[in-house]
């Protein structure tokens, strides 16, 4: 008899792991999401992945398939930890428009009358790939918090400009970001560390480091209780490991990159990046976006502030599909070149996708392959968390694909 109820329970713990169902989803749209994501993980397009879709009112569908870790096929589930990289810029946004909600700062004010850093802005004006030899010229004028927020600050990353990766400065030049500015304020749009500067106007405007503000003023009231940027050792086991594509340009099997941490600690957090977070934890950061800055009785945005972030900020000026400078990034495939937009720390889909997003509706990614987008119009909201380089991988961008056509069939159904 024991014998039995031992096998009985092994059978249970075996179905859960392989279906990794959060709760009771036997619809057959749920059936059908999960058939999509485990289908993923069995052909070895990606190593593990766990999803979520929800709406105002809370969490749809979630769902954990694969493996934490390659090397030893550690089983992913729901509460897993994810480095969310570049999701954490949303967050950032959010930090920065409470303070201009209180009036200690205004989107159209230069940046660099918070931080001194940003005075006497440089514009390369020409760049020998050869050499490294370069000239400048001053900016046509500052760069406004706005341009800060929106990517069109002139600044870049070296994995999105062949020049900021070779760029070394001459002696004496110093630059508090990562670089001199590829064009003037406002011209067009870069992915870039602009987000990096949102983050320290926060800490200098509210006085607070960014990690001890963002816990105060977003994840205690949204009850993001897995979110910060340093993990302590207690949690260490729930991290997904850090994984990358095998071969000098990341096109191989999936492998592991850094073993395994006890823990997370980053010792000065930045506004572009280094969150850590759970599905469920960024469900509730959408689910407030979708409820116009308002879950569960905490209000962190006013709903006017929300409707500002959700609409085009660049005006005429276009979000182009960036060719990338290094192997850890795909090409930016996933925008439609030249027709998507930007508001306050958000990409804005133009185009309607056919069984997808709406237009309007809010995304971006972190660069470890965890995506979400946010779609008001329909009131439903999705993200998808995968481990490993090179960002907008392929295969990953087509499980991504396949999930959010699942999750709004899932939706029609339930509805």
């Amino acid at each position: 008899m024991n014998r039995t109820a031992e096998i009985i329970s092994i059978i249970g713990v075996t179905m859960a792991l392989s279906t990794g169902a959060a709760s009771a989803q036997t619809s057959p749209a749920s059936t059908a999401l999960d058939a999509s994501l485990k289908g993923a993980v069995e052909r070895k397009d990606i190593p593990g992945v766990v999803a979520l879709v929800t709406d105002k009112k809370g969490v749809l569908y979630e769902s954990a398939f694969g493996v934490a870790d390659v090397a030893t096929g550690r089983p992913l589930k729901t509460d897993a930890l994810f480095r969310i990289a570049s999701m954490t810029k949303p967050v950032t946004s959010v930090a920065l428009m409470q303070l201009v909600e209180q009036g200690k700062v205004s989107l159209d004010d230069p940046a660099e009358k918070y931080l001194p850093e940003l005075k006497n802005p440089k514009v390369i004006t020409s760049f020998d790939a050869k050499t490294g030899d370069y000239t400048l010229r001053p900016a046509s004028r500052p760069a406004t918090v706005r341009e800060f927020l929106t990517h069109t600050s002139g600044l870049a990353y070296p994995f999105t400009s062949a020049i900021w990766r070779d760029f070394k400065p001459k002696a004496g030049e110093t630059y508090a970001f990562g670089g001199p500015m590829l064009f003037d304020p406002g011209e067009r749009w870069h992915y870039s560390t602009s987000t990096d500067v949102v983050g320290r106007l926060v800490e200098v405007i509210s006085g607070q480091k960014l990690e001890d503000y963002f816990h105060d003023h977003i994840f205690v009231p949204l009850k993001m209780n897995d979110t910060s940027y340093n993990v302590p050792e207690a949690k260490g086991p729930r991290l997904v490991a850090q994984q990358q594509r095998d071969g000098a340009n990341m096109d191989g099997p999936v492998v592991l990159q850094i073993p395994p941490l006890v823990g997370l600690t980053i010792a000065n957090p930045i506004g572009g990046g280094g969150l850590a977070s759970t599905a469920d934890d960024y469900g509730r950061f959408m689910r407030m976006i979708l409820n116009e800055g308002e879950l569960d009785g905490a209000r962190v945005l006013k709903a006017e502030t929300v409707k500002l972030m959700e609409q085009n900020q660049i005006g005429a000026v276009s979000v182009p599909a960036l060719k990338v400078a290094m192997p850890r990034s795909a090409d930016f495939t996933f925008i439609a070149d030249g027709r998507d937009k930007w508001g306050l720390g958000f990409l804005i889909t133009v185009d309607q996708l056919p069984g997808m997003r709406s237009p309007g509706s809010l995304s971006w990614g972190g660069i470890n392959n965890t995506y979400f987008w946010i779609d008001p119009a329909r009131g439903v909201a999705g993200t998808i968390m995968m481990q490993y380089l090179p960002f907008a991988d392929p295969k990953a961008l087509a499980t991504y694909r396949d999930f959010e056509r699942g999750a709004y069939q899932l939706v029609k159904a339930e509805r």
